[in-house]
């Protein structure tokens, strides 16, 4: 797996390298000059490494999905990452905090959401090394901001992003009746 990633994605379990393949093709299009993909050693998830912003990438991945949904055949979810540190305690807390405390304003309003796996850690614990320090107002209905841990391992990518900041394909075609 890669050490240093912008964005997660997730696919069907077996057809990573099909959701590879068709990751590079759409980072080529958006302008990419230099991508890494790598498997993740679970099934259905990749890393990938690009030069593009990771937020501009989810941003036209959506609006692509929205116009033509059907030229995605195995990318699921796209999730950009800002930050990449190693799964401890210490280092998630204060990645997490540096990144608030540079995105979230004094009047929003957050979440902390974790994503596990191939871990120890806890959500309690990881959510106990961040939320104390804020002193912004938890909203778990209706945050400004989302504060989104991603476990992977002995890595952890880290991302201060708004709802609509992750690319959901099938919520998409949903919301067109597409199914």
């Amino acid at each position: 797996m890669l050490n240093s990633f912008n964005l997660i994605v997730s696919t069907m379990r077996n057809r990573e390298d099909s959701c590879i393949t068709e990751l590079w093709y759409f980072l080529r299009e958006l302008g990419a000059k230099s991508v890494e993909v790598s498997r993740t050693g679970l099934p259905g998830l990749i890393v990938a490494s690009c030069d593009l912003d990771p937020f501009y990438v989810v941003r036209k991945l959506r609006e692509i999905a929205n116009e033509k949904p059907w030229e995605f055949r195995y990318i699921l979810k796209v999730v950009p990452v800002e930050s990449v540190v190693r799964s401890e305690l210490n280092e998630i807390g204060e990645g997490a905090l540096k990144l608030a405390r540079r995105k979230i304003g004094p009047s929003e309003k957050y979440k902390v959401e974790v994503h596990l796996r191939a871990t120890k850690l806890k959500r309690t614990e990881i959510i106990e090394s961040i939320a104390p320090f804020l002193s912004n107002r938890v909203d778990l209905e209706n945050p400004d901001k989302i504060i989104r841990v991603e476990v992977i391992g002995g890595l952890t990518g880290l991302s201060v992003i708004e709802p609509p900041d992750v690319v959901s394909i099938p919520k998409i075609r949903a919301k067109k009746g597409m199914g």
